[in-house]
């Protein structure tokens, strides 16, 4: 049945925490949304996993807007560190391609190239739900307190941290009308640099002014790691895992971020490679190649069989026929319903003519022992 997942993400909060604050009220929200099924959670340390079945039918385009307008009209009731929204539409099996960057490049350079560079260009690839990037760092400005200059100054930790929100951001002041021209006023205030942090005020002290710098210090950091991605024993790597959407064709959908990577090759920083370690286009080909060698030692088997035991070609002849003939039916039917030839329905094939190679032999040897009793239909 049709699945919307709502994964959400609240730094240092218990599975305690995360179930009151974040699960019940995103779950009491989505309760009224119509042709729901069931609806499950799960409350981990920092993190809600919410998923809402519909009703076998339901248009999952047409859910997954529902479950969005319920999420949003419940963000004002969440912690304000809640980050996260609606999972992509995928499967179990939606791993189509994955990769790593090698090269001299430091690792906030490669996460950089993956996220800025890589990433946006292989979303927009038909078929392609998202792109998950594991591993690396991600460029972070830190901002270390020393509580005892705040002491001295009569600040708190409240106070600095609201200078940091309130300041980092750019804002419209309005419009000034100069005869016929008029001129936009914007106040430029978000940080581009560490200096521009050290720089903020914090408040007024017995009419001085109180910079960042004089409590704290500030520094060019990576943001906080809760784990790490290594490649062939050699240490960190940074890896692009892409995702595949339900119900899109793998091979067309590993093929386009193929050609999007050949053309994003020459625009890496210099010496910066991207190496494939997972191709689920290859496991596709082993796939159909399994199900015709299996088709073809299938109809050499019946042959052989019926000619060996029971001596009538014509027998064989008919089953070496219909062995084909099954399978292309089976991928007639699988193309009109909608269904792709992926590694479960390719491996389910490869059994189903185990099956009906047994059946085969079975039925057209009691045919050609009840046509032997029978002298108007005995074989010549």
């Amino acid at each position: 049945s049709p699945q919307v997942k709502i994964i959400m993400k609240v730094p240092g909060m218990t599975p305690e925490e995360v179930e009151t604050r974040v699960v019940l009220p995103i779950e009491q929200e989505v309760l009224g949304i119509a042709n729901k099924r069931i609806v499950r959670s799960t409350s981990k340390y920092g993190i809600a996993d919410i998923t809402v079945d519909f009703v076998e039918g339901t248009d999952v385009y047409w859910a997954r807007q529902q479950v969005g307008e319920a999420l949003a009209n419940v963000r004002g009731d969440l912690p304000p560190s809640a980050m996260g929204g609606l999972a992509p539409i995928t499967t179990p099996l939606s791993d189509l391609y994955m990769f790593t960057i090698s090269g001299p490049a430091s690792l906030e350079e490669k996460r950089s190239a993956l996220q800025w560079l890589i990433r946006p260009v292989l979303r927009t690839v038909p078929g392609v739900a998202d792109v998950n990037m594991l591993g690396g760092d991600v460029r972070a400005y830190a901002v270390q307190p020393d509580p005892a200059r705040l002491s001295a100054w009569g600040l708190s930790l409240n106070q600095l941290r609201a200078a940091l929100q309130t300041n980092n951001s750019n804002d419209g002041a309005g419009r000034l009308d100069e005869g016929e021209e008029t001129r936009i006023v914007r106040v430029q205030g978000a940080f581009a640099s560490a200096d521009d942090i050290r720089n903020t005020v914090i408040a007024t002290v017995r009419g001085t002014p109180v910079r960042i710098s004089d409590v704290a210090q500030v520094s060019v950091d990576s943001s906080t790691r809760y784990g790490i991605v290594t490649a062939d024993g050699k240490g960190e790597a940074v890896e692009g895992i892409v995702l595949g959407l339900r119900g899109a064709n793998a091979q067309q959908v590993i093929h386009g971020v193929k050609a999007r990577l050949a053309e994003l090759e020459p625009r890496l920083p210099q010496g910066m490679t991207i190496k494939v370690f997972y191709d689920r286009s290859q496991l596709v080909e082993r796939a159909v190649g399994t199900v015709l060698e299996a088709l073809g030692e299938a109809v050499v088997l019946v042959v052989v069989m019926l000619l060996l035991f029971l001596g009538n070609w014509r027998a064989a002849l008919v089953v070496a026929i219909t062995l084909p003939l099954s399978a292309l039916a089976t991928f007639i039917l699988m193309r009109w319903f909608g269904l792709s030839a992926n590694l479960m329905s390719l491996g389910g094939l490869a059994i189903a003519l185990g099956m009906l190679v047994d059946a085969a032999v079975v039925v057209v040897e009691n045919l050609v022992n009840h046509m032997s009793h029978d002298p108007e239909h005995a074989p010549d």
